[in-house]
């Protein structure tokens, strides 16, 4: 006789792919008519914009398109002048458990961009980007959480109260800013913008009903030249509030949201070199996580019949830790020049990578520094360098983290004899947790043919328990019940004590 098994369903995402795609693009381009020749290329700043994400069957693709605005001086002298090259590219990340329909989230970055003169017109752009990509497939499963029978049947269940922690939920939504932005008295007038680097924060966000609600700011940092030639940078801190759709989330959620630039486009406006306007196109792409309580039935039996039952393995994610550790840098750096005055400084983040070392995991990140910078004798000279920076944490084995680097807003350089001196934070945004393999029935099968107790069987049996015990095995083994046993031994419910000695009632049913 099969069973019926009551079931509930258990729906979530499966993170089915997790990792970062490093891509180069290297693209060669004539300078434009309307441009000088080249003199000396001085350095290549570069920004990207998100494209197209899209899951196939066993890989994801991720387009985009890298800005690039070279920087270098003319051969007929003058200040620094820019060239504007874009660099289309397409990252794929392959994992068996990728599928159409899969939701796709992608943050692209620049690791590092060089471009060199191949003659005074013509020019060698080279890029390497990388994308952090996640994947996450919906799905439902249906977990037996008892089984329907009579009572002349004679079943016992064991059910265990669980819980398991993942995305419950995803939600992304494109939204524009533009704005029309001031240079602040205390900095120069533009002449000529040079290049625009993005940067975001996400700070307050919270599921209210069936809505996500987010709060943040991005960072426009712009570079330009102003009148003289000099060199300047402008930061204007712009913040967003947005509300997207998230029916599946559920109040108390854990919010993960990444603002990624679609496109910008930043141009003077008005004659008098003060006034700007921003045009913005941002996405923002969220995973909510949440505990989801199960109710489990991992084990069953009868007093009355033989039986049989069959058991299939669930993993159960919980969540140890999660956080943001920052790791701030700071290093005297020699240049081989004296440098007079700085202009501007930005942080790249490139690879990264985690070992384990006992208890302790070590994540890693490859940092590029880069600064722009005048000399002591007025010369513009770009100045580079890479760290290697390792953030700790005490997780103990058998923990699986997943984590992103990104660069703080406080990235300064200053001038000091013989070099310059770098101070930059970066932040270590991680989640750890931890997979349990939990047994549940999957289908239970009566003999009704076959009785379990014997009439030449004693109907009374002592015995000592054993350590680690259950009452439940107890019961089990002679064709008992939990409740009986507590009955005839003065126990509470479910309490066994190691080395007690045991009076275990048999239900004695005699054949024929």
């Amino acid at each position: 006789m099969e069973l019926e098994l009551e079931t509930q369903p258990l729906r979530g995402y499966e993170t089915v792919l997790e990792t970062t795609v490093f891509r180069e693009e290297t693209l060669e381009s004539i300078v434009p008519d309307a441009c000088p020749d080249i003199q000396r290329i001085v350095d290549t700043e570069a920004r990207v914009e998100l494209g197209s994400r899209e899951a196939q069957e066993g890989r994801a693709e991720v387009s985009g398109t890298v800005r690039a605005s070279v920087l270098y001086l003319p051969e007929d002298g003058g200040g620094v002048r820019k060239l504007e090259i874009a660099l289309p590219f397409v990252c794929t990340a392959e994992g068996p458990g990728v599928r159409g329909g899969c939701t796709v989230t992608a943050v692209p970055r620049v690791v590092s961009a060089e471009t060199r003169s191949l003659n005074p017109r013509k020019v060698l752009t080279r890029v390497e980007v990388a994308a952090e990509v996640q994947v996450l497939a919906p799905g439902q499963r249906q977990i037996a959480c008892g089984a329907m029978s009579p009572p002349e049947l004679g079943v016992e269940q064991l059910k265990q109260e669980e819980g398991t922690y993942g995305p419950v939920c995803t939600a992304e939504k494109p939204f524009p800013f533009a704005d029309t932005l001031t240079i602040p008295a205390s900095r120069p007038a533009a002449e000529e913008l040079l290049c625009c680097r993005l940067s975001s924060e996400c700070g307050e966000a919270k599921v209210i009903g069936s809505k996500l609600i987010f709060k943040g700011t991005v960072f426009l940092r712009l570079l330009y030249r102003a009148a003289g030639d000099e060199v300047c940078t402008a930061v204007f801190e712009l913040p967003f509030s947005q509300i997207m759709e998230a029916p599946e989330a559920g109040e108390g959620c854990d919010v993960t949201i990444e603002v990624t630039p679609l496109s910008a486009d930043c141009a003077l406006a008005g004659g008098e070199g003060r006034e700007l306007r921003a045009e913005l196109e941002l996405l923002a792409q969220a995973v909510l996580r949440a505990r989801r309580p199960v109710t489990l039935l991992s084990d069953l039996y009868s007093t009355v019949y033989e039986g049989e039952t069959e058991g299939e393995i669930l993993p159960l994610e919980e969540l140890v830790e999660q956080g943001v550790r920052r790791e701030t840098v700071r290093e005297v750096v020699e240049t081989g020049v004296d440098v007079g005055t700085v202009c501007d400084v930005w942080v790249t983040v490139g690879r990264v990578s985690q070992s384990r070392e006992g208890p302790r995991l070590k994540l890693e990140a490859e940092a590029e520094a880069a600064v722009l910078c005048r000399t002591a004798e007025g010369t513009l000279e770009s100045v580079r360098r890479r760290f290697t920076v390792a953030c700790p944490l005490e997780l103990g084995e058998g923990c699986q983290c997943g984590w992103v680097c990104r660069v703080g807003q406080e990235v300064q350089a200053a001038p000091v004899s013989g070099g310059l001196e770098l101070r930059f934070p970066l932040d270590f945004r991680y989640l750890a947790k931890r997979v349990r393999q939990t047994r549940v029935i999957s289908a239970a099968r009566l003999d009704q043919e076959q009785l379990r107790d014997r009439a030449d069987q004693p109907s009374i049996v002592l015995r000592l328990s054993g350590t680690g015990e259950r009452l439940w095995d107890v019961a089990k083994a002679y064709a008992t019940t939990e409740q009986d046993i507590c009955q005839a031994n003065g126990l509470d419910e479910g309490d066994l004590p190691a080395g007690q000695l045991l009076l275990i009632p048999r239900k004695r049913r005699v054949e024929g």
